[in-house]
Parts: C-alpha cells; structure tokens; sequence
C-alpha cells in the first residue's frame, strides 16, 4: 500500500488540493478500510458539485467493496467563478488530477455525473482508464454521441428514463462495451419531477455499478 493510501485509511475522507494548469482542484476522498482494489475517481456536473446525491451515494457505498473513491471539484467550482468551465479547461485539470489515483498502482475507474461524465469520456483513452462510468449523461446538449462512443473502455451509462437531456431510447445503439441501464421514473440529478433522491433509486445506482465494477475489475 502506497504512503498515500496509508493516510486515506488512517483519516477518512478529506480534500486534497491538487495544482493544475487552470487552477487548484479538490480532491475528497473516501477511502476503502483496506488495501484498495481500485480507485473511482468521479467528477461533478455543472448544476452540481461533488454534494451531488448520486456522487455521494457512490462515495458511501464503494469503499466497503474494496474502491476507494476520490470525488474531483474543478478548479472554476473551487473559485466560484465560471472561468475555467469550458471543455478544454475542464479537460486540462483531469489530467493534471489523474495522476494521483494513477500512482496508487490500482485500476481507475473514471467516470462523474452529466459535465463531469463528458470529461471522463474524451479522457479516458489517453490515460488509460480501466473503465467509465457515466451518470446522467447529457446527450441532447452539452454532450454528443461521438463522445460516449470515443471513450475506447468499458463503458456503464446510467440514465434517468425522464431525463431531460436524453431519455435511454434517445440513444444511438450502442457497441457491446457500452452498457446502458434505465433508472425509472428519474430525472437528470435522479430525483423525482418534485426534485426528491429516494433512497431506493440511490440503492439501484450503487448496486448496479458495483455489480458493474465487479465485473470490469475481473478482467484485470
């Protein structure tokens, strides 16, 4: 186990702040209890940050599986200021954060919820992401198909069958790395038309992407 991970254990969750070419980002950290068998590093959307209800469902989940999770603040949310939102900028700091998950010698799962599901996907080639979850991705604008079939990994898409931005039948089809599962009923934050994150659907989300881990992490 890596210094860092020692101290992850040791102390629980807590922000990290990473230098990057656009800014400091934060990095919050949910450590697994043990030696993790995979990192998830998730981004947050644009409406949102990492207090999200889907990100944070992950973050309490995960770690008792054995995969710590680092939730990513971008440098425009850690100034409160708009600058710094665009795709490259947003771009420019994932790669300068990727390296510390990377350094942990585990698989990273890349992924984020809506803006955050975007970078994941235009990255994840290039660094080498062992797989991507994609939570409420924005097909009908800011995202675009191209993106989400570029990703060059296994791919999980959890998609709220109200979601604005893209219902799940609105979707191309899909290569057979790409797996698409429809959350009933849910929105683009997963809530309900009143706005409400049941516990039930945070339950299906965590469930099923750990199902999903399970099974990318098998074929290491």
């Amino acid at each position: 186990m890596s210094d860092r991970a020692n101290s992850m254990a040791d102390t629980g969750p807590a922000m990290e702040f990473v230098p990057t070419p656009v800014g400091a980002a934060g990095i919050t950290w949910y450590p697994a209890p043990g030696p993790p068998r995979a990192v998830a590093l998730l981004g947050h959307g644009t409406a949102t940050g990492v207090e999200a209800a889907d990100l944070q469902a992950l973050a309490a989940a995960l770690p008792a599986r054995g995969v710590s999770v680092a939730l990513v603040t971008q440098p425009y949310r850690m100034n409160r200021t708009r600058d710094g939102s665009d795709e490259p900028s947003l771009d420019t700091a994932w790669r300068a954060v990727w390296p510390i998950a990377a350094d942990l010698g585990v698989p990273v799962i890349s992924g984020g919820r809506s803006a955050g599901s975007q970078v994941a996907c235009r990255t994840a080639e290039r660094l080498g992401a062992h797989a991507v979850l994609a939570l409420a991705y924005p097909l009908l604008g800011p995202g675009s198909s191209r993106e989400l079939l570029a990703t060059g990994r296994p791919t999980l898409v959890l998609q709220g069958t109200r979601d604005p931005f893209g219902r799940p039948e609105q979707f191309p089809a899909l290569p057979a790395e790409i797996e698409l599962v429809e959350i009933a009923g849910a929105n683009h934050t997963f809530g309900t038309p009143d706005g409400t994150a049941h516990p039930e659907t945070m339950a299906l989300i965590t469930a099923t992407a750990s199902q999903w881990i399970e099974r990318q992490l098998a074929r290491t």
